[in-house]
């Protein structure tokens, strides 16, 4: 029960004012910390060069999306990308030119699926795509559309067209397997379809 404020001296007022101002600036200062941890978490899931994620933080949602097809028997698939003709464009036209193709595929990724899918750079020049509740039929369907659009968009950088390719593979992410299978799986199939070149 409280005390009436009548009955509260002048140094208990000032008192209980002066807590209450402390307790609203912790507060604050306590939300501040929350924004900034959610920020340095996605920061620490990020490329740190291309508005993608990480490799750690793409095996991280291979394995969600994993976890949702064993619970639900939902299946999502895996796309494992290679970009043809990075190491020329890199060797000629200088690491910057190598960058800004790297940028450019990763931007074209990202406005190409959904949001409830992943994008990540894998790795030097190859990068993933889960396509979330996607069967394997449809994600074949789309990785080559991704690849289409790889190889005709052209990368401008300084005033030069470069040009790039894809070689891609899909795995399907259902009940049973791990993490490490589906990403063996899906970049065996990517080589297997270069080394048929039909990428």
């Amino acid at each position: 029960m409280g005390v009436p404020e009548a009955e509260l001296t002048p140094n208990v007022q000032r008192a209980l004012l002066s807590l209450m101002g402390e307790v609203d600036q912790l507060r604050k200062e306590t939300e501040a910390l929350r924004a900034k941890v959610r920020e340095l978490e996605t920061l620490a899931d990020r490329d740190v060069f291309l508005p993608v994620l990480n490799r750690r933080a793409f095996l991280r949602e291979v394995s969600r999306a994993l976890a949702l097809a064993e619970r639900h028997d939902a299946p999502s698939a895996l796309v494992y990308f290679d970009l043809n003709g990075f190491k020329q464009i890199n060797d000629t036209h200088g690491h910057a030119a190598g960058d800004a193709a790297l940028k450019a595929v990763a931007d074209l990724l990202v406005a190409h699926v959904r949001e409830t899918d992943a994008v990540g750079r894998l790795g030097g020049d190859e990068f993933g795509v889960v396509l979330t509740l996607t069967p394997a039929g449809h994600a074949e369907i789309k990785a080559g559309e991704l690849a289409d659009a790889i190889a005709s968009t052209p990368i401008v950088h300084e005033g030069l067209e470069l040009r790039l390719g894809a070689a891609w593979g899909v795995h399907p992410l259902s009940r049973g397997i791990s993490v490490e299978t589906a990403m063996a799986e899906a970049d065996a199939a990517m080589y297997a379809r270069k080394a048929a070149g039909a990428a």
